[in-house]
């Protein structure tokens, strides 16, 4: 169960677009944008305040990938995988990431809820390969070397 406070954020996203279907996506945008994922009590709370079913919030949600049902980090770190990227061995740049997270096989986010890895397939930076986001915030010609850099940045602005 939720605490209050959500719900009252709720009603308050909403009464800036109105409770009509057609803000189901500007809704949950900025939904997700204060809490980082959808939790699903609220997309049906969401769902009762547009006049739409819990179905048709649930398939809109579900359907674009930059929806999550699942919490997320701080700082959400994407690796491009693309072929520019795959060639200049982004793979190396992901598993040294995985290994200082200290990431479980099929764990996206770190206990503390600190970090959360993600895999795309391409981040239009083909020139800059291989690239990372953390946050939306470019990192080109990312290294193993470059990566462990970062993360311990990251650590220590997560903790000032």
């Amino acid at each position: 169960m939720l605490d209050k406070s959500y719900y009252e954020k709720v009603d308050e996203i909403v009464a800036g677009y109105g409770d009509e279907s057609r803000y189901l996506i500007p809704v949950i945008q900025d939904v997700q944008s204060e809490y980082r994922y959808l939790p699903p009590e609220l997309l049906k709370y969401i769902a009762e305040k547009l006049h739409i079913t819990e179905a048709k919030a649930y398939s809109v949600a579900t359907f674009y990938e930059n929806f999550s049902l699942e919490p997320k980090g701080k700082y959400i770190i994407k690796v491009c995988d693309g072929t520019a990227c795959h060639v200049r061995k982004s793979t190396d740049v992901l598993n040294m990431i995985r290994d200082l997270l200290e990431l479980k096989p099929g764990q996206n986010t770190t206990d503390d809820m600190m970090f959360t890895l993600e895999t795309v397939s391409c981040l239009g930076a083909c020139g800059l390969a291989p690239v990372l986001t953390v946050n939306d915030v470019v990192h080109p010609s990312m290294t193993p070397e470059k990566v462990t850099e970062l993360i311990y940045e990251l650590r220590e602005e997560a903790q000032a």
